[in-house]
């Protein structure tokens, strides 16, 4: 395959029959590429942007939080099942984010976090818009910029559910106060996920043993 490359390369010699059809087949194979592209960019250009509520009742989304869906990722790849978050206001507008999840071997991983607002400010009790960013770092390093964005782009009127991520929507979770989603609301968000143009093949229910912690709080307004 080498020594035909190079003779295919040679514009001194007459080309082989062999080396036309490799180029029309590296031809027509670009084409295909550049054109798939460009669907993928119409489709991604055609959905209308994410973007975050515009506003938060920041103390009635304080409390725990079960991971009733997701797009899976690297960074919780660990956790098995039972995963939670646990959040509490601190002072300027910061939340204290504690993750909770099942390992395969039964045991429970922890991590604890900060959030800040991001592009948002907070009036009152409220956050407008609904945009935070997360860090897991330790406290003294948290200089470092390895924040995630966590937009809260879906709520239920009564906090009962809530939808969170970010503008590339590469990242994806589904939040709820109990440990299941109610089918109607699954056929919900997943109805307006594909408006905003959300790759729902990746979608993943998570699964809940009746281990993960607390009780699930009552949101209130």
């Amino acid at each position: 395959m080498h020594l035909q490359t190079a003779h295919c390369q040679d514009r001194a010699q007459p080309r082989p029959a062999a080396c036309q059809r490799s180029h029309r087949y590296l031809l027509s194979l670009a084409l295909g590429s550049a054109l798939l592209l460009a669907s993928h960019l119409a489709v991604a250009s055609a959905a209308p942007a994410v973007t975050a509520l515009p506003s938060l009742h920041v103390p009635s989304y304080m409390g725990t939080w079960y991971q009733v869906a997701w797009f899976p990722n690297r960074f919780q790849r660990q956790c098995v099942s039972d995963t939670s978050a646990t959040y509490r206001q601190l002072p300027g507008g910061q939340v204290e984010v504690l993750n909770r999840c099942k390992l395969a071997d039964g045991r429970f991983d922890e991590a604890k976090g900060l959030a800040r607002p991001a592009g948002s400010q907070i009036q009152g009790d409220t956050l407008q818009p609904a945009q935070l960013e997360v860090s897991f770092l330790p406290a003294w390093l948290r200089w470092v910029p390895a924040w995630g964005r966590y937009w809260v782009i879906d709520l239920a009127s009564d906090g009962r559910y809530a939808v969170v991520s970010e503008p590339s929507r590469e990242y994806l979770w589904v939040l709820a106060r109990a440990p299941q989603l109610q089918p109607d609301d699954e056929t919900a968000i997943r109805s307006r996920l594909t408006a905003l143009g959300y790759d729902l093949s990746r979608w993943q229910a998570h699964r809940h043993g009746g281990s993960a912690p607390g009780t699930p709080a009552t949101p209130g307004r």
